[in-house]
């Protein structure tokens, strides 16, 4: 599989794809998975992974697999030694043979040579696995501890560069297989061969991470009884709850997220709830709707607002609602109650 990087904000996030057949055959690829939880699963791995107890083990092991190392050294230097031996008699009967005798001067040179190419490889063979076989000393062993005391600190630091953490998963992890089916199977495979899977759910795809949370859409459903979108907002933020995007909310958000999910808006509470338009309030008390604003704007009237424009609905008119030229009747001796004064038909 290779990596390719795409952006989310001003964070760089892998996507591990495989496309090889896509490259070489024009063929849909083969899987693509978001890599953003998957390194952060693979790192809470090896801050658990790599901890002075696992160390102290792990060296335990390594200092006796270091103790059976010396017995096959022990056999891979009797081999070499072995190899030579051969090697040498097959020389010292080359040089004895009649070199008149072509035929048989051939063949102990062909098996002088055999001989040699065997000594060789022996001696390949024996540096080789005494190069991979080194053993830690006592400094070493201390510097490794320490390191486990460090990595998780080292790790977590906000400060420490992407690069330097690929480094360190390279000196700890071998490889990783990925399969992606109802989820993400992770194989771990770590230097030394110690192996761990990970099983991740399948990663949302774009449009269900930018989802309003469903507790932003309930309070906004509950607030909504009371409270304009503007108001609504500035709660909100208060509470410390953001959109889908992790942004703060402003009114015209909330009027998206009430549009969204089909919230009733606040103007339509209201209006269920029996309260009247400003123009309806105007006609039940026969006047202008200037009147009615200066009334409201004085506390005569019970108004509620829907909207941040000022817009206001009003309770129905009741025993203490004021009423036109109420103040003719106290002169004149007219009547004032409410049914002399309005139509019949606003009764």
């Amino acid at each position: 599989m290779t990596v390719r990087y795409h952006l989310q904000g001003a964070r760089r996030v892998p996507d591990y794809v495989c496309q090889r057949h896509g490259v070489e055959h024009a063929e849909p690829l083969c899987q693509q998975i978001v890599g953003g939880e998957l390194d952060a699963a693979i790192g809470r791995l090896l801050v658990e992974a790599v901890t002075p107890v696992t160390l102290e083990v792990a060296l335990a092991v390594q200092k006796e697999l270091g103790s059976r190392s010396k017995e096959s050294d022990r056999l891979r230097r009797q081999a070499v030694e072995q190899a030579r031996y051969e090697s040498d008699l097959a020389r010292r009967r080359y040089m004895r043979c009649d070199p008149d005798n072509r035929l048989v001067a051939d063949s102990l040179e062909a098996e002088w040579n055999q001989a040699l190419r065997k000594q060789t490889a022996a001696q390949e063979h024996y540096d080789k696995q005494r190069e991979s076989e080194t053993g830690l000393d006592d400094q070493q062993r201390a510097a490794i501890l320490a390191l486990a005391k460090d990595f998780p600190r080292l790790w977590n630091d906000p400060h420490t560069a992407d690069r330097e953490r690929k480094r360190m998963v390279r000196l700890l992890i071998a490889d990783v297989t990925l399969l992606k089916e109802t989820e993400v199977r992770a194989q771990v495979r770590f230097h030394g061969g110690a192996t761990h899977t990970l099983h991740l759910p399948l990663p949302k795809p774009a449009w269900l991470l930018r989802q309003t949370p469903a507790k932003v859409v309930a309070e906004i459903d509950r607030l909504l009884e009371d409270h304009t979108d503007g108001e609504i907002a500035a709660l909100l933020n208060r509470q410390g709850l953001l959109s889908g995007e992790g942004k703060p909310l402003h009114r015209l958000m909330v009027r998206h997220i009430r549009m969204a999910y089909a919230l009733p808006s606040r103007h339509d509470r209201l209006q269920t709830r029996g309260l009247l338009t400003l123009h309806e309030m105007a006609q039940r008390l026969d006047i202008c709707s200037e009147t009615l604003k200066y009334w409201r704007r004085a506390g005569l009237l019970k108004a509620h607002k829907y909207d941040d424009r000022g817009g206001y609905l009003f309770e129905p008119p009741g025993p203490d609602t004021p009423i036109k030229h109420q103040h003719q009747g106290k002169t004149t001796g007219k009547s004032t109650t409410r049914e002399g004064s309005f139509p019949a038909h606003t009764a």
